[in-house]
């Protein structure tokens, strides 16, 4: 018996997302190597660590999940597992493996490697980002507070079968199941590389990789034993490092580089998009993608509401829009205007720099402050750094600009959790899976708020928190509306606590040379951002 469940909010985000890109018709070609180019490095291919959106596109196509998603869509379907099974309660999963599954290493793959790899994605020890996504899994809260080693959730009766407990319904369980934190590794790969798994990937998906020059480049070559007929259709990926976005366009329209993986710098958009190859070269799309500043709640004065409020209301986001050639539209809250739940009617905080003034003045600050705001170093994020600089000086506030590599930002946010206030920008948040539940849990929610999590606000509001697991609980197609509504809610809400400054929606803009084929929306997909599987080279 199979049982659809999550399936109608899924059903309205694809219906939103379906013409985000038009279609380009040719034929998928099988054979030939591309470069791609990135500026900064990649800093792991550990799936249960690895949480940016240039590594996420990798991760993905380096092992394999019980659950993927069609390419270009957010249809989640069957992949590791051939078959599955939900209880008529919600409560269980039933999963039947393919036969034949190898390992990059020889090794079969059984259902054993499924429950250690999201054992050990949970396991604080790990340190990873995603462990809240398996929070309805029985055994959760015992694994997560190092009282178990294991989650008593999760069964292997045989090589074949794999079986999950929910300790409640979870609406977006199959969605969980896809995403890179699910990814099967086999335990001897990651003891073998003492700590270093991330440099030294083993898994079963479309690519292996073959080499990796710390700051040089890496090279994917497609796996032979991938269980997927004609899946990928390029035998090589060499993505180089270093590349500043504006010399990896000049290469690219030289015929050096086939995706520009940074995109098309602002000030070159309008240029290139009026050039004769236009047209093929720019991808250019709307994506579930919110880019936001946060503010650390941990951190005096932004533990203090008003201070986090005038913020919100010094912002002049419709300036930072133009900085992006109007690849943008301002944000007023945390969801994206495609993701269901998003509140048509909220207004948000207005651009207003006397009230900010004034709510200043009456946290104390009417003086003003010094901070520091981080930003990735990569065109335009430090330009819209500086023009939220100018905006917070404009109110008092003196913020040093620090623009650092992407990983180092990434580290002030999470690992050492002292950043006051990051820009998101080259980061934002860009969704796993077209939910409303995927803007809170990592982000927002009190699982996020961890060392090496993705919630640089550090903000954990527990009465929010449990109203988002009753959310998630609704997993009744009947219920979708209520489910939405309910998480419409819990996002309006949050902004009255004022973690976040929501900034801008940003489209996604991808520059690819004309010899790449395929449709759009595999250059700009939804759930992989780039889909490495499924791309090819026109012969």
């Amino acid at each position: 018996m199979f049982k659809r469940l999550a399936l109608a909010t899924t059903a309205i985000a694809m219906l939103a997302l379906a013409p985000m890109a038009a279609a380009r018709a040719d034929t998928p070609a099988q054979g030939g190597d591309i470069v791609v180019t990135y500026k900064d490095d990649i800093t792991t291919l550990d799936p249960a660590i690895g949480y940016d959106w240039v590594n996420w596109s990798m991760i993905k196509s380096l092992f394999s999940r019980l659950m993927d998603y069609d390419p270009g869509t957010a249809k989640v379907v069957p992949s590791l597992a051939e078959s599955f099974e939900v209880s008529p309660d919600g409560l269980t999963y039933t999963f039947k493996l393919r036969k034949g599954v190898k390992f990059s290493n020889g090794r079969a793959l059984v259902a054993g490697d499924v429950k250690y790899s999201i054992e050990r994605a949970v396991n604080p020890k790990t340190q990873g980002p995603g462990a809240g996504f398996f929070g309805a899994i029985k055994g959760f809260d015992e694994l997560t507070a190092g009282k178990a080693e294991v989650l008593s959730g999760i069964e292997t009766p045989d090589d074949g079968t794999v079986v999950f407990h929910l300790s409640r319904p979870d609406a977006t369980f199959l969605h969980v199941l896809a995403i890179n934190f699910a990814s099967v590794v086999p335990k001897e790969a990651v003891e073998a590389a003492g700590g270093d798994f991330g440099k030294k990937p083993v898994g079963s998906g479309a690519f292996i990789l073959k080499d990796w020059t710390i700051g040089q480049q890496l090279v994917f070559e497609r796996n032979p034993d991938y269980y997927l007929k004609d899946v990928p259709h390029i035998d090589k990926v060499t993505v180089e490092v270093g590349q500043e976005p504006l010399v990896a366009l000049l290469r690219l329209q030289k015929g050096e580089v086939d995706i520009a993986g940074d995109g098309i710098p602002p000030a070159k958009f309008l240029e290139v998009k009026n050039s004769p190859d236009g047209a093929q070269i720019i991808v250019d799309g709307e994506q579930l993608h919110t880019g936001y500043i946060t503010l650390n709640t941990k951190v005096k004065p932004f533990d203090n509401l008003k201070v986090r409020q005038a913020v919100n209301m010094a912002i002049n986001k419709e300036r930072i829009t133009r900085i992006l050639n109007g690849r943008a539209t301002p944000a007023n809250q945390v969801l994206p205007p495609l993701m269901p739940g998003y509140d048509k009617a909220f207004t948000g905080y207005a651009y207003d720099v006397e009230k900010a003034k004034a709510l200043l003045a009456e946290a104390g600050f009417a003086d003003g402050f010094e901070t520091v705001l981080y930003s990735t170093n990569t065109d335009p994020q430090p330009r819209i750094a500086q023009a939220i600089q100018q905006d917070l000086a404009a109110i008092g506030i003196k913020a040093e600009v620090r623009a650092l590599a992407q990983a180092n930002v990434i580290a002030a946010g999470g690992t050492e959790g002292e950043a006051p206030m990051i820009w998101s920008g080259g980061m934002a948040w860009i969704a796993d899976f077209p939910d409303p539940s995927n803007f809170y849990g990592p982000i927002l929610g009190c699982a996020g708020a961890v060392q090496g999590g993705w919630n640089w606000s550090w903000y954990c509001n527990k009465d929010l928190d449990a109203r988002a697991i009753a959310a998630d609980s609704m997993s009744d197609p009947a219920k979708a509306a209520e489910r939405q509504a309910a998480w419409g809610k819990v996002f309006t809400d949050i902004m009255a606590d004022a973690p976040w400054v929501p900034v801008i929606n940003e489209r996604r803009v991808v520059a690819k040379s004309p010899r790449m084929g395929g449709p759009d929306n595999i250059y700009i997909d939804p759930t992989r951002v780039i889909n490495y599987d499924a791309i090819y080279v026109k012969q």
